[in-house]
């Protein structure tokens, strides 16, 4: 099935081809992905309306997220992942439960890869999604992970973060298995409350660093 100029759009944006701040040309966008320059002008205008892409001047860029965006962002985020993984510890199956844990096994070899590692983290946790069995609640965190994709670096590039967020998985992989909602929607919301602690500290020491230039 071919994809729209919306999709290809949005994938790049998502696998860093376009990152923050970056300008989406229509006439280039159209060459890139061999299409004609009407969806993708359509694309464009939809991405605008969903805040994926900001004006600046007659050009259109790809969206950042401001401090208080990012943390609205990660509360909301805590919160559905953390029911996502309520409602798995009740309904996910057997199968399922084994896919999460290979899941863990298998990117053990991304350490060292914060881009890698970052690709594995969104199947992780949509694994999660699918496994709560609630296609309102996985439409929502769609959404709550494609704006992620606003962001320019990945709070698994700090130091140490892989190792610490993989032992985290397993926990809450755990308390999914175990069945134990209250665990695992815990162990979902401490993960992402980590995550959202580093993120803020790997950009106080970016600004840091321009600080000091």
């Amino acid at each position: 099935m071919q994809k729209d100029a919306y999709t290809l759009i949005l994938e790049a944006i998502d696998n860093g081809v376009y990152r923050p701040g970056d300008r989406l040309v229509e006439a280039e966008l159209a060459e890139r992905f061999g299409v004609s320059r009407t969806p993708v002008r359509e694309a464009l205008q939809r991405l605008e309306t969903q805040s994926m892409l900001a004006r600046d001047g007659r050009s259109l860029i790809v969206a950042s997220l401001d401090h208080n965006q990012l943390a609205e962002l990660y509360v909301v985020r805590a919160e559905l992942e953390g029911l996502a993984a309520r409602l798995a510890a009740k309904h996910a199956t057997t199968e399922e439960v084994k896919v999460l844990a290979d899941l863990i096994d298998a990117d053990r070899a991304h350490l060292g890869d914060p881009v890698a590692l970052s690709r594995a983290n969104r199947r992780f946790h949509k694994q999660i999604h699918l496994a709560s069995h609630n296609r309102y609640l996985v439409q929502q965190l769609e959404l709550v992970h494609r704006s992620m994709a606003l962001l320019a670096t990945t709070s698994l590039a700090a130091e140490g973060r892989g190792e610490t967020a993989l032992a985290e998985h397993a926990a809450i992989v755990q308390a999914i298995a175990a069945g134990n909602g209250d665990a695992a929607q815990a162990a979902l919301r401490a993960h992402i409350s980590k995550a959202f602690e580093t993120r803020l500290k790997l950009d106080a020491g970016a600004q840091r660093s321009i600080g000091d230039r």
